[in-house]
């Protein structure tokens, strides 16, 4: 029971907004030989207000530009584009693809690339493919990303998510060998759920990962989920120093090449975010714990 308690009470202090960066003191120190350059946009993913509001509030809190899909109306990306001028943010897109057949799921996705590449972003994250396609299929989007990718100079990375083409672990290996401009957006929360494991027994095939990793996704997910409550729960002290092991590599990679890496905020609403039985109450506010994990980044990599 008691434990129950500490970790409502732990919950309880990021909903009120108050500083918790107890996390970082459970890491090893981290420094770098050279200094890391490093953008941190935010997610309107959970966020009800509108995108005025959500760029109006992103920029408030520091955080460098934002991430959105790509819209499909002309005029909601005009309208986009609008605001992130205004408030001086930098812009991200998600493209990705749907479909009854593997032949309307490639269309789809050109489609949305195409979308995203007419606004001019600073980088496209693809939610690609599908888990249950065969590699034929699957190479389709990749080989489509690199030409456009070169063809128009914007970085498209495609992301480590459950149900894409690189849901875990062997597979974006296999990608990653067959295709020497692949780049990652690295989500590795998703892996640590479909392997229920913290990828000690996958480290060589993990690095291969980390070595191509253009763009993260620095949610923190354990064995059993994609997303603990919190960043600051020490119930989840081997996840939250796996996690921060990874991109350390990748912040250390980045800085070496002297190359910006950019990483977006990515705790989610339920039914990622915990709820308390019956009543569905959040465990947290996802907001605060974005804006948390903002400033974590800031203290450890600045």
């Amino acid at each position: 029971m008691s434990n129950r308690r500490n970790f409502i009470k732990k919950s309880a202090i990021v909903t009120g907004g108050i500083p918790f960066l107890g996390s970082l003191d459970l890491l090893p120190s981290f420094k770098l030989n050279q200094k890391a350059n490093i953008e941190i946009y935010n997610t309107n993913w959970g966020f009800s207000g509108s995108t005025e509001e959500f760029c109006a509030k992103s920029k408030a809190e520091g955080y460098d530009g934002i991430e959105l899909w790509c819209p499909r109306d002309e005029a909601d990306r005009k309208e986009m584009l609008a605001l992130t001028e205004k408030y001086q943010l930098k812009l991200g897109l998600l493209a990705g693809n749907s479909g009854a057949t593997p032949a309307e799921n490639i269309s789809s996705f050109k489609s949305a690339i195409q979308n995203a590449i007419s606004c001019k972003p600073a980088f496209i994250n693809c939610h690609s493919g599908k888990d249950f396609f065969t590699y034929d299929q699957n190479k389709q989007f990749i080989e489509y990303t690199i030409g456009e990718s070169n063809k128009s100079g914007i970085p498209i990375h495609h992301e480590t998510h459950r149900g894409r083409i690189l849901y875990n672990v062997p597979i974006a290996e296999k990608f990653i060998s067959a295709y020497e401009a692949l780049t990652l957006t690295l989500d590795i929360s998703h892996w640590t759920v479909v392997h229920e494991s913290l990828l000690a027994n996958q480290a060589k095939a993990v690095q291969k990962a980390l070595s191509r990793t253009g763009h993260i996704h620095s949610r923190i997910g354990f064995q059993e989920a994609p997303q603990i409550p919190n960043p600051d729960d020490d119930q989840y002290k081997a996840a939250i120093e796996a996690h921060f092991a990874w991109w350390d590599e990748v912040v250390r990679i980045k800085a070496e090449k002297q190359e910006t890496l950019t990483m977006t905020t990515e705790f989610g609403p339920p039914p990622y975010m915990w709820t308390q039985p019956y009543s569905k109450e959040p465990l947290a506010n996802v907001w605060d714990v974005n804006v948390q994990m903002m400033k974590m980044w800031r203290k450890r990599y600045d």
